[in-house]
């Protein structure tokens, strides 16, 4: 059995909270975790990236501290879906029965990530008819979001790859566009770092994506 065949086929049950020592989850932004070195997207739904601000409201830390007290707050089971090109895997969750999903749209701090799936569509029309989250004024989808910056980054990268590939105490770590440590972040060709087109390019190279807590 192939492993996407594996992830397909298995429910994962994952403790968190009073029984922490049983499984290590970690949020790594508003639609995504990582749980015992798997990391886990959230299907159908695409929350504003950590680093992105909607006006003068930090909303990309605002969905990651929501997702994070969610997964915080009782047991975590996922039905794994599918596998991705980065190896994450896809998957429907809750928490002691509330679907994650459903729970970030309605707060306001997710989109029902159309391209995929449309079962969070009534859940995202709730949260904009109460203009809760990302839906109390002006703002930039995530996918708009990342396409902006990529574009921008493209301009300057060498042959229009704009994925840093840093090395640091931390390991080989990639920044996209859209990551707040990209700016700061500089290639230095001496140390191995370089330069990536995609994210799937990096991780088959061997770098991750940063964590921010």
């Amino acid at each position: 059995m192939t492993l996407s065949r594996h992830l397909v086929l298995a429910v994962l049950f994952i403790a968190t909270a009073s029984t922490a020592a049983l499984a290590q989850t970690r949020v790594v932004d508003g639609d995504t975790f990582d749980l015992e070195g798997l990391r886990i997207r959230i299907n159908g739904i695409d929350a504003p990236e950590f680093g992105q601000r909607c006006g003068d409201w930090d909303c990309g830390q605002a969905a990651l501290e929501q997702l994070d007290a969610l997964i915080s707050a009782g047991t975590v089971s996922c039905e794994a879906l599918d596998q991705d090109k980065y190896g994450r895997t896809i998957a429907r969750c809750d928490v002691d029965g509330q679907d994650l999903g459903d729970a970030m749209i309605v707060a306001g701090l997710a989109r029902a990530f159309t391209r995929y799936s449309d079962d969070y569509v009534g859940a995202e029309e709730t949260a904009r008819t109460a203009a809760v989250g990302i839906w109390q004024g002006d703002y930039e989808t995530p996918w708009d979001f990342r396409d902006r910056k990529w574009a921008e980054a493209a301009q300057n990268a060498p042959e229009g790859c704009p994925i840093k590939g840093n090395i640091s105490d931390g390991g080989k770590i990639y920044h996209a566009p859209w990551s707040p440590w990209y700016g700061k972040t500089r290639i230095s060709a001496s140390k191995g770092e370089r330069w990536f087109c995609s994210e799937d390019e990096a991780i088959a190279a061997g770098w991750r994506a940063p964590l921010w807590r």
